[in-house]
């Protein structure tokens, strides 16, 4: 059953920490998955949670930690001594999560918390995680795994395997290497059960196996665990070297991000921003597209400016002006937004650019010329002026064509000069459609009006 927070919850969280109940309080939220007490410390102050995680057990503590949004992370534990987050949250922790956790410090907090961690060698994994780029596949990738050495029996193996498998939380790929580490394979649990003890490893291990490099981006290594529907994926250095995997709930955590950044850019905000950043970061992060739409809504007023006199001539232009342009923009971003996807998406180029744009240009050019005779049909009938019937059926169809093409060309483009193409489906190609909808819609009315 879905645990929900309610208002009568919280005030009675807050009455037994003011009370100084840690009986209680520690059995309330004990039963709570640490997802669950994560949404709850989002109500609590900073020295109420505080109180809250001291009693909590070290692993759960630091599953709860992992769940808080960075910002708050960040917060909470500015407010807590190294040595508590290094015995409390980050020895309790997977090395990529402790990694991550490390990174987002204070310079000089981070060196104090990595000197209190007891675990040598956790502190030497974390340090090693923290020297790969963030967005590449070392920068993601956990320490902890099982491997084994090809020379080694079945009977040796599986001594190892329940050595190792202590420091693993789900094992789902145990991993062979040579004498000098490099992976050579996978073995299944299946053969290495099923065959004598005094087998070798050698002979059971499966040696096609997918695997990325420690500098490959996190985009391709979601795309290849995507297509190939694994659970789990080996990270190997430049020589082969085996340094450590990447669980499908680490991919989840990158698409679920770059795909609220992606959100957020298409609505015309700029920079990894929370809800509860404070006014003047989330006011910078709008700020840059606001100032777009503004100059861009100034070129179109000085756009109506210069044809006000066929405006005064022909007020019936003004009346299809909000038309042309939202044609325009919801053309545009259709475009854009599929290209966008396909993209985000791993979808390989399979097809050459201009294939692209002429696959695109024929839908574009059918579903215009279809609009086109429905606005043509309704002016012949409603408005009776056939040289404005004619103007806003021609630049409807030029001005979804145009969009169209436009929509799909950018992102295409900005892809091929790795800028992220999600920057063409928000308020710049909406804007700019809108401007140059405008040009064609008042040129084709002011040829019509003058020569017919």
């Amino acid at each position: 059953m879905e645990f929900e927070i309610t208002r009568e919850y919280i005030e009675r969280l807050k009455e037994l920490i003011e009370e100084n109940n840690t009986q209680e309080l520690k059995a309330t939220m004990e039963p709570l998955h640490p997802a669950d007490i994560a949404e709850v410390m989002d109500d609590l102050t900073i020295d109420e949670a505080k109180s809250v995680y001291l009693l909590l057990d070290g692993e759960k503590a630091s599953d709860v930690l992992i769940e808080i949004p960075e910002n708050d992370r960040r917060r909470f534990l500015n407010v807590l001594p190294p040595e508590l987050i290094a015995s409390k949250f980050i020895e309790y922790m997977d090395s990529d999560d402790a990694a991550d956790i490390v990174a987002d410090l204070d310079e000089d907090l981070k060196q104090e918390v990595l000197r209190e961690i007891e675990d040598t060698e956790q502190a030497g994994d974390i340090v090693d995680l923290l020297e790969y780029e963030e967005d590449t596949a070392g920068g993601i990738m956990a320490k902890e795994l099982v491997s084994v050495n090809e020379n080694w029996t079945v009977a040796t193996c599986l001594k190892e395997i329940s050595k190792q498998a202590e420091e693993v939380d789900e094992i789902y790929y145990i991993y062979v290497t040579d004498d000098q580490q490099r992976l050579k394979g996978v073995l299944s649990l299946k053969k290495l059960i099923l065959n004598s003890t005094n087998t070798k490893i050698s002979n059971l291990y499966e040696p096609d196996v997918k695997m990325v490099r420690t500098n490959t981006r996190q985009e391709e290594v979601a795309e290849i665990m995507d297509k190939y529907d694994l659970v789990a994926i080996p990270v190997i250095d430049d020589i082969g070297r085996l340094k450590g995997r990447i669980t499908f709930d680490d991919v989840i955590d990158f698409v679920r991000e770059e795909a609220e950044r992606d959100y957020q850019m298409i609505s015309g905000i700029t920079g990894d921003v929370e809800p509860d950043d404070k006014p003047w970061e989330l006011i910078r992060a709008r700020f840059p597209w606001l100032l777009v739409g503004l100059l861009g809504g100034i070129m179109g007023a000085l756009v109506l400016g210069s044809y006000e006199s066929e405006i005064s001539h022909v007020t019936e232009l003004a009346f299809f002006i909000p038309l042309i342009a939202a044609m325009a923009g919801n053309v545009g971003v259709q475009s854009s937004s599929i290209v966008v996807q396909s993209i985000a998406s791993g979808v390989k180029d399979v097809e050459t650019t201009g294939k692209r744009l002429l696959k695109e240009l024929m839908v574009s050019f059918a579903t215009a010329a279809i609009f086109a005779i429905l606005i043509f049909i309704y002016n012949y009938f409603v408005q009776g002026n056939i040289n404005l019937t004619l103007s806003v059926s021609i630049s409807l169809f030029i001005v979804m064509l145009y969009a169209s093409f436009f929509g799909t060309l950018i992102p295409l483009l900005l892809n091929r000069l790795k800028i992220d193409p999600a920057l063409a489906t928000g308020p710049f190609i909406t804007t700019m459609n809108d401007i140059l909808g405008l040009f064609i819609y008042f040129g084709v009315g002011k040829m019509f009006f003058d020569f017919l």
